[in-house]
């Protein structure tokens, strides 16, 4: 049976976690993220699992990596500047594909800049911040639910894509506290399994290796070089790097409309907006306040890979307005795909949008 809690944001996210079968959490507290430690310290192990403090973010993303190899569902969370210290072992994490969930409750920035108050100028980050050519799976809650159903969604995700994937929240969604409905279950996609005798890195058609966790008989080198299908460095071969680096980008890229989470609202419209994470909440209102059918609304959940095909549903679009906190950063991303103007509502500072500055922005476009 369902029941009804009223949860911060960060709570149901280690919920959701919980109820998704996370059996190790390994992380660093850092405000605005620190309650999801908090919570996951006091309620894994009494389920069976292991929490461990690790000495920094740098550890803490390879002490999930190392976990995930085990054979545990593991995951870290953090915000802005952990983040930027565990991006060369989510490179890693990329190049072994290595199936783990990062939470990033965005603050504001650069370097220390914010720590309580809201931003969300960590998405550029997650796509491009490790180097190399890499594609990754980024989800962005926009509500205390979301918190708790992406996160149990996002470990689903690494498991069947092998790879890294990353909750983006944001502090206005991680610190709120709403109503929420828990589910008695939450749908579970276990790892593909490796074959006996088979090559751990041997991809099949859908471009996914079996898993060869460790401890099951099976022989497995992990390696962040450049590597064979046995997992044996062959960092001079230019042949084998190119067929390996596309075949990592291409498992995500050519999955994007089956990873793709929106809704489209009023798709015959002129004035569209196009929001995730907490600015959600203020388009929300404005389009509820002034109930205009010209007003459309494309309300993005997976943010990356970002899923363009939803912009096409706007036929009668003649500018997409897009609020976010930060300097424009998916407005950028939003521009490539359309041939009508792209209005970016920058908001820096920590606070959310409010439904005058929306407002003020369809005015000033008419």
């Amino acid at each position: 049976m369902t029941r009804i809690e009223f949860w911060q944001g960060n709570t149901a996210c280690a919920e959701g976690a919980l109820a998704a079968g996370c059996n190790f959490f390994g992380g660093y507290p850092i405000t605005p993220s620190t309650e999801v430690a908090e919570h996951m310290a006091a309620k894994l192990p009494k389920k069976g699992g292991v929490f461990i403090q690790m000495e920094d973010e740098i550890a803490s993303m390879a002490s999930i990596i190392g976990a995930a190899w085990t054979g545990a569902r593991s995951m870290t969370a953090t915000s802005g500047p952990g983040f930027s210290l565990m991006m060369e072992n989510i490179g890693f994490a990329v190049m072994t594909e290595t199936p783990c969930v990062v939470v990033n409750v965005q603050r504001g920035g650069p370097s220390t800049g914010q720590p309580t108050m809201s931003a969300q100028g960590d998405m550029m980050q997650v796509r491009f911040g490790s180097h190399g050519d890499i594609a990754i799976i980024a989800l962005c809650p926009a509500t205390v639910q979301e918190m708790y159903e992406l996160t149990a969604k996002a470990f689903n995700l690494a498991d069947k894509y092998r790879v890294p994937v990353f909750l983006m929240a944001d502090e206005t969604v991680g610190h709120m506290r709403e109503k929420i409905i828990i589910p008695d279950k939450v749908e579970r996609v276990e790892r593909k399994p490796l074959a006996a005798g088979a090559l751990p890195f041997k991809a099949d058609a859908d471009l996914i290796p079996g898993f060869g966790q460790f401890g099951t008989g099976h022989h497995v080198h992990v390696t962040g070089l450049t590597h064979d299908e046995r997992g044996y460095p062959a960092a001079t071969n230019p042949k084998l790097h190119h067929a390996l680096v596309k075949r990592l980008v291409d498992k995500i890229e050519n999955a994007r409309d089956e990873m793709a989470d929106y809704d489209v609202i009023n798709p015959d419209a002129e004035q569209v907006f196009v929001a995730y994470g907490g600015p959600v909440r203020t388009v929300q209102q404005v389009m509820h306040d002034k109930k205009d059918k010209n007003l459309g609304f494309l309300r993005i959940r997976t943010v990356w890979p970002f899923p363009e095909k939803a912009l096409a549903a706007f036929r009668n679009a003649r500018h997409f307005f897009v609020p976010e906190m930060n300097l424009g950063q998916i407005a950028r991303e939003i521009e490539r795909h359309v041939t009508v103007p792209v209005v970016s509502i920058p908001k820096l500072g920590g606070e959310l949008h409010s439904p005058l500055d929306l407002s003020a922005a369809l005015e000033a476009h008419r």
